[in-house]
């Protein structure tokens, strides 16, 4: 009989869910190991050796980890409805001239949901991953917060996670950090998970072209959309011809295919004209940006304007900035410009350290740009309640 139960652990063959699911067993919980199947290598057309999460060799190293412990080992095929979900979201973004997140919506949309069906039918009481965050209990919210490895914190890529989700996930190494868990792993002798390499690529992208991708993904989507035109921002002179709005990102520099004379930056794309508009480093900033298809997790909504720092990319440090919220969308007033605010992305907002929601971001905009706030207000019009914390 277990110490505190039976917990399914999502083990991708790294070091950190391993070492979640060793510090479990170790504390007495009945432990069953299970490896996501979330994409076949082969049908991605990559050039590269197979890597990553969905590897073979990656489902072998959490067995082993399994085996060697004594504790169960489950493979579990989710290809197709990872597919519906995370690819066929992916591809539909960048035609709509976004940049999509594929981890956040894989977190949020397939991987906990697809642990716990799997945890009620092997009657698990909870299940963990080896994220590095924390989640608590609080005025009846589960509160999700960031780890205490500033280097490794991933609260920015849980935020969609619902507080049903939350109330059956542990995270062992929110108050640990990286260099602990390869201590950790030396300790218990397994040296192959502290020299192996990790993936930060996506795992259905592994050679991280996501151009080639798209077009293996879509054929004929490249003659369809080669030809149209790099503008100047601010001016709309034409600068060259492009190979096509699905293909550039904001904030790209490099691989834009010309030469400027000065470096030059995507700061929009422009799906209905397939134009990308080109400008200079300062024409990235932002200090304004509407989200939309909320997940609040500290409270269940947000009475009036609320302080918070915000971000918008995994990496972003985090800007200060006031939100107010109107039913499913929050407005956000940055304290400074932000460079290359990228509609598609996940917007994250924070108090402290503990993480209040997060939404994706549907426009940027500069608080000062008479245009750019007259736009907004039509979008209001159409959204009366937008149009309280808009106007």
């Amino acid at each position: 009989m277990s110490k505190h139960g039976r917990i399914l652990v999502a083990m991708s063959g790294g070091i950190d869910s391993s070492l979640a699911a060793v510090m479990l067993h170790e504390e007495g919980y009945e432990v069953i190991g299970m490896t996501m199947k979330t994409w076949d290598y082969a049908s991605s057309g990559g050039t590269k050796k197979e890597t990553g999460c969905c590897s073979l060799d990656s489902i072998n190293d959490a067995r082993n980890i399994a085996v060697s412990l004594g504790f169960p080992h489950y493979i579990l095929d989710i290809r197709e409805e990872f597919g519906d979900a995370v690819i066929d979201h992916f591809t539909g973004e960048y035609l709509e001239g976004r940049t999509p997140n594929p981890c956040v919506m894989c977190n949020t949309h397939i991987k906990w949901d697809a642990l716990l069906r799997r945890a009620d039918r092997l009657d698990c009481e909870s299940i963990a991953t080896g994220h590095y965050a924390h989640i608590r209990e609080e005025g009846g919210r589960f509160v999700l917060s960031k780890g205490v490895d500033t280097l490794k914190d991933q609260s920015y890529v849980l935020w969609g996670v619902s507080q049903e989700s939350l109330s059956r996930t542990k995270l062992p190494l929110g108050h640990l950090r990286k260099s602990e868990i390869r201590d950790m792993a030396t300790e218990r002798g397994f040296l192959e998970l502290v020299t192996k390499s990790e993936s930060y690529e996506i795992c259905f992208v592994p050679d991280n072209d996501y151009r080639g991708f798209l077009k293996r993904r879509m054929p004929g989507l490249e003659a369809e959309v080669a030809g149209g035109n790099f503008v100047m921002e601010g001016t709309g002179k034409v600068m060259g011809k492009h190979q096509g709005y699905p293909f550039y990102t904001i904030g790209q520099r490099k691989g834009l295919g010309m030469a400027f004379g000065q470096p030059m930056f995507v700061t929009e794309i422009r799906k209905d004209t397939n134009e990308v508009v080109l400008g200079v480093d300062k024409d990235l900033y932002r200090d304004g940006m509407i989200v939309s298809k909320l997940n609040l997790q500290k409270y269940p909504t947000l009475n009036g304007p609320m302080e918070t720092v915000t971000k918008v990319r995994y990496k972003d440090p985090g800007t200060a900035a006031t939100i107010s919220q109107s039913g499913d969308k929050i407005e956000v007033f940055f304290k400074e410009g932000v460079s290359a605010i990228a509609p598609g992305q996940a917007a994250v907002f924070y108090e402290g350290d503990d993480v209040i929601g997060g939404g994706w971001i549907m426009k940027s905009f500069r608080q000062g740009d008479e245009f750019t706030r007259l736009d907004s207000h039509k979008e209001a019009a159409a959204h009366p309640q937008l149009a309280a914390s808009s106007l």
